[in-house]
């Protein structure tokens, strides 16, 4: 299984994980956990997610991400959770 951690960062407003899911949906991308808070008015939400079913390469995925971080005006990063594991590592 591939997987990768997407954040999500902004100031709050109605929609956003609604979004966010309805566009990994499109690309067939499985959410595997989710967290999310709101502090003093800013989003943020952590998502694990399976990039198997998406069946385009990780610079693609991240690609059909701009029309969201456009539309709302919004941080959304992606980084493979490899990575992400190797570099907290001890």
């Amino acid at each position: 299984m591939t997987k990768a951690l997407i954040s999500v960062t902004g100031l709050d407003t109605t929609g956003i994980i609604a979004r966010v899911s309805a566009k990994l949906y499109e690309m067939n991308i499985n959410i595997l956990d989710i967290s999310q808070t709101i502090l003093d008015g800013y989003f943020t939400m952590m998502m694990v997610v399976d990039l198997d079913g998406a069946h385009m390469d990780f610079s693609e995925i991240d690609a059909g991400l701009q029309p969201v971080r456009e539309e709302l005006k919004m941080a959304i990063h992606m980084q493979r959770m490899d990575i992400f594991d190797a570099m907290h590592r001890i």
